[in-house]
């Protein structure tokens, strides 16, 4: 992809999406991504953003298939690329839309592989040590377990943040949306361990720095704020430590939490309130998931679940 400067009708976008409504540095960089590539695309045919008509557009979603991007990779660049000309509508910089009749793609679903909940007992059990770097990492792992959190809410916390009194805790989740999530006693005991002089108050000690450094609730061992990429590092370590034969994430312990609580009867809005999911329909993937746990146990353990039909009898 050539350097180029992105146009004005790029810049006003990103900048609307980061201002008006409150994308992460992260969405704001694939959308700048994506931009870039149709921006670049559109060069080489002469064109501009404004120029561009549906033909054209369609044949730059069609020049990505033809590179081998996936499905999800196409589907992402062909969203940018609709807000970016919604937007030119609303702003009145273009007349028509020229993404209105564009189809989109089916992205088929990923669903989560969760842990089994031995597997989830197995890690969080198997940081047992009292010295500040088990406290901390134990209540990391209940933490994200516990409330479901996404690992950027949890590195972003505050000690501030924590209500013991209500048994609750405030995180911040993606378009800066404040919410509410319960802390269970497992949790809260980790938390509180952690929170002990000779947890987190032995890894900050004598350590002069920022003011969000000295506010942060989880810390690495400079005393800063822990950052997305330690609690990864600190996850996936446990869960070698503990056995785990795979690869085991932040995330992977966020759909474990939902996986578990619909396993065993939580409403899916009550699930999708405590992810902070913008649509059910999100929430409604772990859904599939119990229900392939229910007919793989119903399938091993009920005496006449396998096998074929008796001759005669009814089938369905």
């Amino acid at each position: 992809m050539r350097e180029l400067s992105p146009t004005p009708e790029i810049d006003a976008y990103l900048s609307y999406l980061a201002i008006e409504k409150g994308r992460s540095p992260r969405t704001i960089s694939s959308y700048r991504h994506d931009l870039s590539s149709l921006e670049d695309f559109l060069a080489d045919h002469d064109l501009t953003i404004r120029g561009a008509g549906p033909a054209v557009l369609d044949r730059y979603l069609a020049d990505l298939r033809r590179q081998g991007r996936s499905v999800a990779t196409i589907s992402r660049a062909r969203s940018s690329v609709r807000g970016l000309y919604r937007f030119l509508v609303d702003e009145g910089s273009i007349r028509e839309d020229p993404m209105v009749n564009s189809q989109p793609l089916k992205v088929p679903s990923r669903l989560p592989k969760a842990l089994r909940e031995d597997e989830v007992t197995r890690l969080i059990d198997g940081v047992s040590g009292d010295d500040p770097l088990s406290l901390r990492d134990r209540a990391i792992l209940e933490l994200l377990y516990g409330t479901g959190a996404r690992v950027s809410e949890v590195v972003s916390l505050s000690v501030s943040d924590l209500a013991y009194d209500d048994g609750l805790l405030r995180v911040v989740g993606k378009g800066d949306k404040e919410r509410l999530v319960p802390v269970g006693r497992a949790a809260q005991a980790a938390l509180s361990a952690w929170l002990e002089p000779r947890g987190r108050g032995r890894m900050v000690e004598g350590r002069s720095g920022r003011r969000d450094d000295a506010e942060a609730l989880f810390v690495n061992q400079q005393g800063r704020r822990l950052s997305r990429q330690g609690a990864h590092l600190i996850v996936a370590k446990r869960a070698r430590a503990a056995g785990i034969d795979r690869d085991v994430s932040p995330h992977i312990l966020r759909h474990s939490c939902a996986t578990h609580m619909l396993a065993h009867g939580a409403d899916v809005r009550i699930v999708q309130e405590l992810l902070g999911h913008a649509s059910v329909a999100t929430t409604q993937l772990y859904t599939k998931v119990t229900s392939d746990h229910l007919v793989t146990a119903y399938t091993r353990a009920h005496p006449r679940a396998q096998g074929a039909p008796s001759d005669g009898g009814p089938t369905i």
